[in-house]
């Protein structure tokens, strides 16, 4: 396995390694258990595998995980603080009350060891004024759950006692995939941008900030044009004001957008259905799930560490 497998990779590994097809019920399993290589009964509900394999080993795995951190209390802090949502470095710094070097120093530390990786903005905002700091994710799905919910209530789960685990799970679980399903639709935009225009693929995805705005995904092409989109998860059909929406984010960034790339979970409206074209694609939940099809013995990454 290379040393770092995308995203993708990783989940497509997860998702031939338990036999899942169904795009939804893999993405939440991967959100728990994305990048540690253990198999998942999905006939067992998520926080009936969280007890089994997590809660119950609590020990062993903390220790493992201290092997990266070495119990250094800014370190958790920080990472805490990143899983719950606090993104970008010197929001988590001040949220952490730590000051710009050491807070710099501890996210290098990190980096390096592998948990977080820095997402930065594809374009910068013209005024230096503007410019906010970077922002960071992690790298393994697996971390991201374990300091998000597991690693604030060590006492407790150490002593047997999940409750006060059980009620935060109950606050995070309902958008805790959405992080994840944003970075897998740029894995989605940029197969398909290949595939219809194979003299102009991708060469570079993300997102874009400063402290005024957020583009869920802005991307350049070979040739140089750029696409921005955005990502709706609500229950109904997206509207025109989606689009007009992020168009107007693109002119307050001052970006020269060529193209436009809508992904809502549960379609669109007719009348922005009759918008698309070459400057504007839609994307729906049945385009996220083709990133399962095809899965072969080929996808699946091997894993050294242990298994619960």
């Amino acid at each position: 396995m290379s040393k770092h497998p995308t995203l993708l990779q990783h989940f497509r590994s997860f998702a031939y390694q338990n036999d899942i097809r169904d795009f939804d019920t893999a993405l939440e399993y991967f959100a728990v258990f994305g990048g540690t290589g253990w198999e998942v009964d999905t006939a067992k509900s998520v926080e009936t595998l969280m007890e089994e394999k997590i809660l119950r080993n609590y020990e062993p795995l903390h220790q493992s995980i201290t092997r990266y951190t070495h119990n250094n209390p800014v370190y958790h802090r920080l990472l805490t603080i990143i899983a719950l949502g606090t993104e970008h470095e010197h929001d988590a710094f001040k949220k952490a009350k730590i000051g710009r070097d050491r807070g710099e120093e501890a996210i290098d530390y990190l980096e390096q060891k592998s948990l977080l990786r820095f997402d930065l903005s594809v374009e910068e905002a013209a005024k230096e004024s503007e410019r906010l700091s970077d922002r960071l994710l992690f790298r393994l799905p697996f971390m991201r759950f374990w300091f998000a919910a597991i690693s604030p209530y060590y006492q407790s789960i150490s002593a047997g006692d999940y409750r006060e685990f059980k009620e935060k799970w109950q606050e995070l679980k309902g958008n805790f995939s959405i992080v994840l399903s944003n970075l897998l639709i740029r894995e989605l935009v940029v197969q398909r941008m290949a595939a219809e225009q194979t003299d102009d693929p991708v060469t570079t995805i993300g997102s874009y900030y400063d402290k005024k705005t957020r583009i869920e995904l802005l991307a350049v092409r070979k040739s140089g044009k750029m696409l921005a989109g955005e990502c709706k998860y609500s229950r109904k059909p997206a509207e025109v004001h989606m689009l007009s929406a992020l168009k107007e984010k693109c002119q307050k960034a001052d970006l020269d957008i060529a193209e436009y790339v809508l992904f809502s979970k549960h379609g669109f409206s007719a009348e922005l259905e009759q918008m698309k074209g070459a400057d504007v694609t839609l994307l729906s939940h049945t385009h996220l799930s083709s990133l399962l099809d095809h899965l072969t013995k080929e996808d699946l990454l091997v894993y050294t560490n242990r298994k619960y």
